[in-house]
């Protein structure tokens, strides 16, 4: 017997930022030197530093540098700085009409699809990227701001094992970071909102490995994606691929016609299909 399935069914891109939609880290586009004033590698090896003495998260060791730093050399912290300074954030080639090329496709196959950032980034920087309305949420670390509006220290900080609660966020669509109770709450598979087979990752490196070995085990589809323009990001993206973490690779070039816009295009095939063997299941 059939059984009826929300209509349009729901599917996901869920995406990182760094690496995947974006070349490099985006604190070195749009904070990093000019604004600090110090090269970047200097930076990431002050922030590895405080983490090790501190015996902390690297990702909250970054954060405080950030706006330490800033701080001293009295440069503003409001949330509309930080999202003017996501305005000049360089993509990767296509991803600002990926979007809704890869929604049209998803509508003529019965599917409505979502995207989402799952990234350890800042939050506020990609808020202010020209990208920042295509995305469900954002989920990325962000900053605690007070009455005044200045960020003061970090609110969320989402490291690489951190990334994959969001995995589930998604799938059973219980979409507020701090409600820890929905997302607790037993839920069997079939009532869950957006099953594993209908979510895409898209990934480039370590810090997405938890959230790729997930997918793989949970059904979903892993895809490492790589700058083609740096030879060690395609070499991290086929050790992903050897080691099972990634199902799937292609380089950021997200232009209708490349090989990533063609494995897109497969991928929502694919989820289309699993409804239709769902509905009959």
């Amino acid at each position: 017997m059939s059984r009826p399935l929300a209509s349009p069914p729901l599917a996901v891109f869920a995406y990182d930022f760094d690496g995947t939609l974006a070349p490099g880290n985006m604190q070195e586009h749009a904070f990093i030197p000019d604004e600090l004033g110090m090269a970047h590698a200097d930076f990431w090896a002050e922030a590895g530093r405080l983490a090790q003495a501190q015996r902390g998260d690297t990702i909250l060791a970054y954060m405080h540098l950030m706006l330490e730093k800033a701080r001293e050399r009295g440069l503003e912290l409001t949330l509309d700085s930080w999202r003017r300074r996501g305005a000049s954030l360089r993509l990767f080639p296509g991803v600002e009409d990926w979007f809704a090329r890869q929604n049209g496709r998803a509508a003529a196959l019965g599917l409505d699809l979502r995207h989402f950032i799952i990234s350890s980034g800042n939050r506020e920087l990609i808020e202010g990227s020209p990208i920042a309305p295509w995305f469900e949420r954002v989920y990325a670390s962000a900053f605690m701001f007070n009455a005044a509006g200045e960020a003061i220290g970090p609110a969320l900080a989402i490291n690489y094992t951190g990334k994959t609660q969001y995995l589930f966020r998604i799938n059973k669509w219980t979409l507020n970071e701090w409600d820890h109770e929905a997302i607790n709450a037993v839920q069997a598979d079939r009532d869950r909102a957006v099953p594993f087979d209908r979510i895409a990752f898209f990934g480039d490196g370590l810090t997405d490995i938890p959230v790729m070995r997930v997918m793989t085990d949970h059904g979903g589809h892993p895809v490492a994606v790589y700058d083609p323009e740096t030879p060690i990001t395609e070499a991290a993206a086929a050790r992903l691929l050897r080691d099972g973490r990634a199902r799937l690779a292609a380089g950021g070039d997200y232009r209708e016609g490349s090989e990533l816009d063609a494995l897109a295009a497969e991928l929502l095939q694919t989820m289309a299909r699993g409804v239709s063997a769902e509905l009959f299941a």
